[in-house]
C-alpha cells in the first residue's frame, strides 16, 4: 500500500507528460544494468560524468542495446578523482549536456528494473537531476547486486563475514574483469548470480 502511494505521490510531482512512460506498469521481466562515473560519493555536491548502460532480457544481455553517455561538468575535474573514474578530460571533448544526456538516459531505460552493485547511490545520483529535469525521481523498480550475492553466499557459521567487495565477488563467481567496474560486469554479475538459489542459513 505504502509503494503504491508513493509511487502516485512522484507522479504527481512530474511535471513534463513526456515521461509518464515512466511509471507505466512494466508487463514484462525487462532489465537494465547501469552505472555511473561521478566526481566524489558526496550526493549533495558530485556531478555525474558518465553513464554506461544495458539491456538485459529472457537472462540475456543485450549488447546491441547499449548506453554511453559523458556528461559535461559545471566545475573543473580535479585531478585526483580521475585516478578513481579514470575519465581524462580528453574523454569528455564530445560530452552531453547533463540535462540532454539524462533525459536519453530516461528513455533508453523506461520503465525496466535496474540492476547494479551499490545500486542506491547511482539511483541516488539521477534523482537528484531528475528531480530538477522532470519535477521528480524515477520509480523504476532496482535490484542490488551485493544483496544477491549475499543472500547465496553459503556461510559456514552465523558469525562469518560476508566479503561484499566488487573485485572479491566477481572472483568468488569466476568471472572475469572486463577492465574496470561497469554496468557490463554488473550485467554478468547478475546473470551469473540468478543460476545460485538463495542460501536459507542453516548451520550444522
Amino acid at each position: 500500500m505504502f509503494k503504491k502511494i508513493k509511487h502516485k505521490y512522484h507522479k504527481s510531482k512530474l511535471n513534463n507528460k513526456e515521461f509518464e512512460f515512466l511509471f507505466e506498469e512494466l508487463l514484462e521481466e525487462e532489465f537494465v544494468s547501469f552505472d555511473c562515473e561521478t566526481t566524489g560519493l558526496n550526493i549533495k555536491k558530485d556531478e555525474i560524468l558518465s553513464i554506461g548502460a544495458v539491456k538485459l532480457s529472457h537472462n540475456k544481455i543485450k549488447l546491441s542495446e547499449s548506453f554511453e553517455r559523458f556528461l559535461t561538468p559545471t566545475q573543473h575535474i580535479a585531478e585526483e578523482s580521475i585516478k578513481i573514474h579514470h575519465i581524462r578530460p580528453c574523454d569528455m571533448l564530445h560530452s552531453k549536456d547533463a540535462k540532454i544526456a539524462i533525459e536519453e538516459f530516461l528513455h533508453f531505460i523506461g520503465n525496466k528494473t535496474l540492476i547494479g552493485y551499490y545500486i542506491k547511490f547511482d539511483i541516488a545520483m539521477i534523482n537528484r537531476y531528475t528531480k530538477q529535469i522532470i519535477g521528480t525521481t524515477i520509480p523504476n523498480k532496482s535490484i542490488e547486486l551485493s544483496s544477491m550475492y549475499y543472500k547465496r553466499y553459503q556461510k559456514k557459521s552465523s558469525y562469518e563475514f560476508v566479503d561484499l567487495k566488487f573485485d572479491t565477488i566477481m572472483k568468488n563467481l569466476n568471472i572475469p574483469t572486463l577492465g574496470k567496474h561497469d554496468a557490463l560486469n554488473d550485467a554478468v554479475m547478475y546473470l551469473k548470480l540468478q543460476e545460485i538459489s538463495e542460501y536459507k542459513g542453516v548451520y550444522s
